[in-house]
């Protein structure tokens, strides 16, 4: 089995996260911006394995196994919010909500 540097698994981890950001920033779809956030956050758990692996310590995983519980309880109450906005406002658009608002 061939092991790779951990630079290539850094850059997969930077990736993840830019199309992550660039989602938040460039979707108006409240349900598609809480995906962009989830693939933001599986980058950084990426990034504490990683680490973790290349100083010998479990410390990654765990921080990892941390953020994997605060994406549930984001996804839980996310998805709760988006369920009230769409009973209230008939849109998941954040542009049409904002204008609704005012």
């Amino acid at each position: 089995m061939r092991q790779y540097p951990i630079d290539y698994g850094l850059v997969l981890s930077a990736v993840l996260f830019a199309i992550g950001m660039a989602g938040v920033f460039v979707r108006r779809n409240v349900i598609f911006v809480l995906l962009c956030i989830e693939i933001m956050l599986n980058a950084a758990g990426l990034a504490f394995v990683l680490g973790g692996a290349r100083w010998g310590q479990a410390d990654g995983q765990v921080m990892f196994i941390f953020i994997l519980a605060m994406a549930a309880a984001e996804v839980s109450v996310g998805l709760a919010l988006i369920m009230r906005m769409f009973h209230r406002f008939k849109s998941l658009d954040t542009n049409e909500i904002a204008r609704m608002k005012g």
